[in-house]
Protein backbone atom coordinates (compact mmCIF):
# COMPACT_ATOMS: atom_id res chain seq x y z
CA UNK A 1 0.00 0.00 0.00
CA UNK A 2 1.28 3.43 -1.06
CA UNK A 3 1.53 6.26 1.28
CA UNK A 4 0.13 8.80 -1.15
CA UNK A 5 -2.02 8.62 -4.00
CA UNK A 6 -1.73 10.41 -6.30
CA UNK A 7 -4.80 11.95 -8.36
CA UNK A 8 -4.65 10.64 -11.88
CA UNK A 9 -4.43 13.45 -14.58
CA UNK A 10 -4.16 16.47 -12.24
CA UNK A 11 -2.12 19.26 -14.04
CA UNK A 12 0.32 20.83 -11.54
CA UNK A 13 0.67 24.22 -11.76
CA UNK A 14 4.39 25.76 -12.26
CA UNK A 15 5.88 27.80 -9.64
CA UNK A 16 5.31 31.09 -9.26
CA UNK A 17 6.38 33.97 -7.00
CA UNK A 18 6.40 32.13 -3.71
CA UNK A 19 9.86 30.52 -4.88
CA UNK A 20 11.16 33.43 -5.52
CA UNK A 21 10.16 34.73 -1.93
CA UNK A 22 11.29 31.25 0.25
CA UNK A 23 14.59 32.25 -1.98
CA UNK A 24 15.12 35.50 -0.93
CA UNK A 25 14.22 34.75 2.50
CA UNK A 26 17.77 34.27 4.28
CA UNK A 27 19.03 37.27 3.25
CA UNK A 28 15.91 39.40 4.49
CA UNK A 29 16.27 38.01 7.52
CA UNK A 30 19.68 38.75 7.75
CA UNK A 31 20.50 41.85 6.61
CA UNK A 32 16.71 43.21 7.66
CA UNK A 33 18.87 42.30 11.33
CA UNK A 34 21.70 44.07 10.66
CA UNK A 35 20.24 47.03 9.30
CA UNK A 36 18.17 47.11 12.08
CA UNK A 37 20.76 46.51 14.97
CA UNK A 38 22.88 49.61 13.14
CA UNK A 39 21.39 52.14 15.29
CA UNK A 40 22.30 50.65 18.50
CA UNK A 41 25.87 50.46 17.62
CA UNK A 42 25.71 53.83 16.20
CA UNK A 43 24.22 54.88 19.15
CA UNK A 44 27.46 53.49 20.92
CA UNK A 45 29.96 55.07 19.43
CA UNK A 46 28.64 58.74 19.33
CA UNK A 47 26.81 59.14 22.47
CA UNK A 48 28.50 60.32 25.44
CA UNK A 49 29.42 57.67 28.40
CA UNK A 50 27.02 59.83 30.70
CA UNK A 51 24.28 59.36 28.21
CA UNK A 52 23.38 55.81 29.65
CA UNK A 53 19.62 56.46 29.04
CA UNK A 54 20.11 57.06 24.91
CA UNK A 55 21.47 53.86 24.74
CA UNK A 56 19.03 51.87 26.81
CA UNK A 57 16.21 53.27 25.10
CA UNK A 58 18.06 52.82 21.28
CA UNK A 59 18.77 49.27 22.45
CA UNK A 60 14.75 48.75 23.82
CA UNK A 61 13.50 50.22 19.95
CA UNK A 62 16.21 48.06 18.04
CA UNK A 63 15.44 44.76 20.08
CA UNK A 64 11.48 45.42 19.20
CA UNK A 65 12.26 46.19 15.96
CA UNK A 66 13.94 42.96 15.42
CA UNK A 67 11.57 40.80 17.10
CA UNK A 68 9.31 42.30 14.23
CA UNK A 69 11.24 41.31 11.42
CA UNK A 70 11.71 38.08 12.65
CA UNK A 71 7.93 37.67 13.38
CA UNK A 72 7.55 38.83 9.56
CA UNK A 73 9.56 37.32 7.94
CA UNK A 74 8.50 33.84 9.31
CA UNK A 75 4.81 34.79 8.65
CA UNK A 76 5.78 35.33 5.00
CA UNK A 77 7.94 32.36 4.72
CA UNK A 78 5.00 30.53 6.06
CA UNK A 79 2.12 31.75 3.52
CA UNK A 80 4.89 31.18 0.58
CA UNK A 81 5.60 27.59 1.92
CA UNK A 82 1.50 27.20 1.78
CA UNK A 83 1.14 28.64 -1.55
CA UNK A 84 3.82 26.58 -2.63
CA UNK A 85 2.30 23.13 -1.06
CA UNK A 86 -1.17 24.10 -2.24
CA UNK A 87 0.60 24.24 -5.83
CA UNK A 88 1.94 20.72 -5.69
CA UNK A 89 0.24 17.52 -7.28
CA UNK A 90 -2.74 16.76 -5.91
CA UNK A 91 -3.60 13.45 -3.53
CA UNK A 92 -6.44 10.97 -3.26
CA UNK A 93 -7.40 10.17 0.21
CA UNK A 94 -8.60 6.42 1.08
CA UNK A 95 -12.14 5.73 1.56
CA UNK A 96 -13.36 5.87 4.28
CA UNK A 97 -16.97 4.04 4.63
CA UNK A 98 -19.94 6.30 6.69
CA UNK A 99 -21.68 4.19 9.61
CA UNK A 100 -25.27 6.28 8.28
CA UNK A 101 -24.83 7.71 4.88
CA UNK A 102 -28.14 8.79 2.77
CA UNK A 103 -28.49 7.43 -0.53
CA UNK A 104 -31.38 8.19 -3.40
CA UNK A 105 -33.02 5.42 -4.78
CA UNK A 106 -34.98 5.00 -8.06
CA UNK A 107 -37.27 7.90 -7.80
CA UNK A 108 -34.94 10.68 -5.90
CA UNK A 109 -36.39 10.18 -2.26
CA UNK A 110 -33.34 9.83 -0.02
CA UNK A 111 -33.18 7.79 2.85
CA UNK A 112 -30.45 6.42 4.91
CA UNK A 113 -28.99 3.35 4.49
CA UNK A 114 -27.12 1.73 8.51
CA UNK A 115 -24.94 -0.88 8.09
Amino acid sequence: MKLFNRLPGFPRTPAGKERQVLRRLPATFLFGTLLLAAPSLLVRVFADTADAMAVTTTDIYVASLIILHWTVVLTVGIAAFIVMVMKGPAYVADAYPLQEMETLDQSGKAHRQTR
